[in-house]
């Protein structure tokens, strides 16, 4: 998925210091457009599927991803799942010459990764829109690969419309509905504890983690000693994509992130370029006062 191409792979020079290039705020990763009641990014046949779903909604009928527990414990909640929404981006990623001894940023790559799964995310969130949600419970986000595109990636959104039972509007301050990646136990006792989500937020940041001089190699050949180029490239890369999904938070008004979690992979372009993909969920406060449940003790039992 994706080229990078390297110079001056003369393994003999000593290993240049780390030297992290952020985007400007120009080049940020940007959002995708979007527009309540849009439809431009889904396909005929998705289009078709979301009209059956305003059908059955209006009789009754749904469907969802969310486990029986889930599914209950949402309703328990005040919210009625609506049916299953989704949104498909498939994406090519395009190549950044990088330095073999360089650590740095490869911001085309960043760009690109964010754009695609923004796409999907838009396009989910129109469906849910169609569907008169509150917001989407549940939302998985992964990436699919295909024998016939090895330069090919599709990015996939999924997760259940919900509407509130009551009437309450539950969306987000941008006016989308809301997403969250939480469990639907997590989503309920968030609510309980007097807060609600308002956004899935992410930020993401692809490093080039430059190579090693074979020279300094060899004189660490046998000692235990730190290797400071490879700690300050993969600590700035873990920074700027955490910074990226808390500003994310800032923008939605949020009061905090619960959930966060970085996810490293190479997506298959070697071994000194990985994507660092963080991401949680921004929530608000309901209540000035926070009921907190007492914790379960769970105990559990191997064979």
């Amino acid at each position: 998925m994706g080229f990078l191409k390297r110079d001056g792979d003369d393994d003999a020079q000593a290993p240049a210091e780390p030297q992290p290039q952020t985007l400007a705020p120009a080049e940020a990763p940007h959002q995708a457009t979007y527009e309540a009641g849009s439809l431009a990014g889904i396909p005929e046949s998705g289009r078709e599927r979301i009209e059956r779903m305003k059908q059955e909604v209006a009789r009754g009928f749904f469907t969802s991803d969310l486990s029986v527990d889930e599914f209950l414990l949402v309703k328990q909640s005040g919210f009625e799942p609506l049916g299953l929404v989704l949104g498909s981006s498939i994406y090519h990623i395009g190549w950044q010459q990088a330095g073999w001894n360089q650590s740095q940023e490869l911001g085309v790559l960043t760009q690109a990764m964010y754009h695609a799964r923004e796409l999907a995310m838009t396009r989910m969130e129109e469906e849910a829109d169609q569907l008169g949600a509150d917001g989407i419970v549940g939302v998985r986000l992964d990436i699919g690969r295909y024998e016939w595109g090895a330069d090919l990636a599709e990015f996939i959104s999924v997760g259940t419309a919900v509407k509130h039972r009551g009437g309450e509007l539950h969306r987000a301050p941008t006016g989308r509905p809301f997403t969250s990646d939480l469990s639907g136990q997590d989503f309920a006792k968030l609510l309980r504890a007097g807060y609600r989500p308002v956004g899935l937020v992410m930020g993401n940041c692809v490093y080039h983690v430059g190579r090693q001089g074979m020279m300094a190699s060899l004189k660490q050949m046998g000692r235990n000693v730190e290797m400071p180029n490879y700690t300050q490239a993969l600590y700035e890369a873990r920074e700027l994509s955490m910074e990226r999904m808390q500003r994310e938070a800032d923008e939605l008004q949020a009061g905090g992130i619960v959930g966060a979690r970085i996810i490293e992979r190479s997506h298959g372009w070697g071994s000194h370029v990985i994507e660092f993909f963080a991401i949680g969920t921004a929530v608000v406060a309901t209540s000035a006062e926070h009921e907190i449940e007492k914790p379960a003790m769970v105990l559990p039992l191997t064979g």
